[in-house]
């Protein structure tokens, strides 16, 4: 009798277990995204899942300066929100430089993570979501990147470099478009040629010293220099009063957008400052009107409430 309890026990722990691990739609907590490949990266996708059937998806981008994530406010807080209307989030934990490499400038002395590697993961990220949206129950053609100050940056990458092929060099070949079907940059960074460019952004994508950020490399990386007609909707959003990143970043972002005649919308706000995500309580009344917005903007690209 006691052994057959003490199975009972684990069998019942061993349920729980697995419940927790799959408590988002069914889908695990965390998928490595490299997992299988010529990758060696641990990078994860955490799934949100709305559980309506043939939802719009987003992947969230949380921002830190390209050396770490803001994982708890710009990424689990917005999928979470996402989720609550009706809308599929992953957050992706993209490859940066880390905090070790923010500290400790080793990167001048060894690679480290650098672009082209979050580029890479983003696509990634789009692929596998877009292959596998019959599993997610979404609709594989309402798949968007919302991005968060560098991550708005990210963001910006996947709706720009699309075509760019960054996965071969790993041993992956989709089978599917890795263009997103629309993008939101919220307070973004943008230029890293511009006087107004984050620099703190600017060494966490490219690296240590001036072997790594280079003129040519700034300028490749300048979203604002090869924003292109084909482009996805862009919901774009900043604050005026961003202690961060300067506004003037968003603004030419909206200007490249709107002499490319890219289907976007550009929201500026007065007040409300940085790093605030979906937390009304980190920002102002005023900026968190944000989230209505893009509410009502997906709904429109897409001829739907969201």
């Amino acid at each position: 009798m006691r052994s057959t309890g003490i199975r009972i026990l684990i069998v019942t722990v061993l349920l729980l277990a697995g419940a927790v691990a799959h408590g988002r739609g069914g889908m695990p907590e965390n998928l490595n995204i490299w997992e299988g490949t010529g990758c060696k990266a641990k990078v994860t996708l955490t799934p949100y899942l709305s559980g309506k059937e043939k939802s719009p998806a987003v992947i969230v981008c949380p921002g830190g300066s390209y050396f770490w994530h803001d994982v708890k406010t710009e990424g689990d807080g917005v999928a979470r929100w996402l989720q609550q209307n009706g809308i599929s989030a992953f957050v992706l934990r993209y490859r940066v430089g880390t905090v070790k490499g923010f500290i400790t400038h080793y990167r001048h002395h060894a690679r480290g993570n650098r672009y082209p590697d979050m580029l890479q993961d983003v696509q990634r990220s789009i692929e596998l979501i877009r292959r596998d949206s019959t599993r997610y129950r979404i609709n594989p053609n309402e798949i968007g990147v919302m991005g968060f100050s560098a991550g708005g940056h990210l963001s910006l990458m996947a709706g720009t470099f699309f075509d760019t092929d960054v996965l071969s060099a790993v041993g992956v070949r989709p089978e599917v478009s890795l263009r997103p079907d629309f993008i939101a940059p919220i307070y973004p960074v943008v230029s890293l040629s511009d006087y107004s460019a984050h620099g703190r952004s600017r060494r966490g994508i490219l690296g240590e010293g001036k072997k790594a950020i280079t003129p040519l490399m700034m300028d490749s990386l300048s979203m604002e220099k090869h924003v292109r007609a084909d482009m996805p909707p862009v919901f774009l959003m900043n604050c005026v009063d961003d202690p961060i990143v300067k506004y003037r970043n968003s603004v030419l972002l909206d200007s490249a957008l709107t002499a490319k005649g890219v289907n976007h919308v550009y929201i500026q706000y007065q007040t409300g400052g940085h790093g605030f995500g979906a937390d009304p309580a980190k920002t102002s009344t005023e900026a968190i009107g944000w989230k209505e917005e893009f509410l009502n903007w997906l709904g429109n690209i897409f001829n739907k409430k969201s």
